[in-house]
């Protein structure tokens, strides 16, 4: 699984002109999937998203988790975080996950994120979305599973 960490200031998420789902202070997180993912993959991120330690304390320091600022998430399925790019001039996706397993999973992930606490908003699966977002630092961060 590949997920792209973006802290936010504030961020939303429309389809057809309505927004699906919007949070205030927090994390955007752009999620995809392969084929090749584990339960043990979600189980990963989910950890180490919810422990990441990215917010500002008292001395201005990134020392503060999502939960001690009282931050929410948007989670947002992306597969062409999976685009091959090294032929030609159009991007190949052949390392995305199907979208049966790949809705199963971003599905279960975000659950999981549930779990630990921590108010979920998200996009729907393979729609055509239209993403907003005030980055906050800018501060992003990608994890991979791969390399884990």
């Amino acid at each position: 699984m590949r997920v792209v960490l973006q802290r936010v200031k504030q961020a939303s998420v429309k389809i057809d002109q309505q927004i699906v789902g919007a949070i205030q202070r927090g994390y955007l997180l752009l999620v995809a999937v392969r084929d090749t993912d584990t339960e043990a993959d979600v189980d990963y991120l989910v950890h180490k998203i919810s422990k990441l330690r990215v917010f500002e304390d008292e001395q201005g320091k990134m020392n503060l988790a999502i939960t001690d600022v009282g931050g929410a998430i948007l989670s947002v399925s992306q597969f062409t975080l999976y685009a091959d790019t090294r032929k030609g001039n159009r991007p190949g996706f052949a390392n995305a996950g199907q979208p049966e397993k790949a809705t199963r999973y971003y599905d279960w992930f975000n659950q999981k994120l549930r779990a630990t606490g921590i108010e979920v908003a998200t996009g729907e699966f393979g729609a055509n979305m239209a993403v907003a977002l005030i980055n906050d630092g800018p501060v992003t961060i990608l994890f991979d599973t791969e390399n884990k």
